[in-house]
């Protein structure tokens, strides 16, 4: 396949373009751009800074893509923004490469769908398969793992970790750790539960998310310290991978607020 430029496009000297790229009319393409093979940029899409996008992601219009980040402390340091392959990113969305205070890398995995309007600030890491519905805003810092879904116009504060396979609702602002395979809800969200519906979307099998559950209710019941039911579960579910990610997510946030049930754990999903 051909690469096709349109005539009203600009693509600035340096910027590399990869075989078979459709950029469409009034894009611009900023020099130190990196188009892999495959992309579309189909109309009125602004590249800039040093951003590298994958194989065959689509980019709609008006997507504000690699500008200088949003954040009173940048100084004009170099730094990054790199996107996986086979992404969407629909209508107004803006992604911002990193700062020094966070690594200089902002990082977007593959397979993604960013929909209309939906943000990814500074030095955030986002995982493989993610969706974030419309107007979703990612502050800067956040971490995002694999396979999560955020629900429109829902809201995550700075330096935030979202875990493996999480759910956050719509219009939920979250302002602490959400564990893998967990569902936040709410302003400000509050656990409320754990996402069964991906869970068995994925092929994850009655036993594996029976554990799960059982581990959960053990995890947040009312008894102990968080840390002593953590030691508890790690006990009691010792060969049960999906459970220790959970366990290790929550030790390795240390002194991290995580996010909660606002009411006593009862049956889950």
């Amino acid at each position: 396949m051909e690469t096709v430029i349109h005539p009203t496009a600009v693509v600035e000297d340096g910027a590399k373009i990869g075989t078979g790229v459709r950029i469409g009319p009034f894009c611009t393409v900023g020099p130190e751009v990196e188009l892999g093979e495959g992309c579309q940029l189909v109309s009125h899409v602004a590249l800039a800074g040093k951003t590298k996008i994958g194989p065959r992601t689509r980019i709609f219009p008006f997507a504000s893509i690699g500008h200088i980040p949003q954040d009173l402390k940048y100084r004009g340091e170099v730094s990054t923004l790199e996107i996986g392959a086979d992404c969407i990113i629909r209508e107004g969305v803006t992604m911002n490469p990193g700062t020094e205070g966070g690594g200089l890398r902002t990082v977007i995995g593959d397979r993604c769908a960013f929909l209309a309007g939906s943000h990814v600030g500074h030095d955030t890491k986002v995982g493989n398969d993610c969706i974030l519905s419309n107007n979703v805003m990612l502050a800067g810092h956040v971490t995002v793992g694999n396979f999560v879904i955020f629900g429109g116009g829902s809201a995550v504060i700075q330096f935030a970790r979202v875990g493996n396979h999480a759910f956050v609702g719509g219009m939920s602002g979250l302002e602490n750790d959400l564990i893998p395979y967990g569902m936040a809800m709410g302003n400000r969200a509050h656990l409320a539960g754990l996402n069964i519906i991906g869970m068995r979307r994925r092929n994850f099998t009655r036993e594996q998310i029976h554990d799960i559950r059982r581990a959960y209710r053990l995890l947040f019941a009312d008894e102990g310290t968080l840390s002593e039911r953590v030691e508890d579960v790690a006990a009691e579910f010792a060969n049960h991978p999906f459970v220790h990610e959970i366990l290790d997510f929550i030790r390795e946030g240390k002194d991290r607020s995580i996010c909660t049930p606002r009411d006593p754990v009862g049956s889950v999903g």
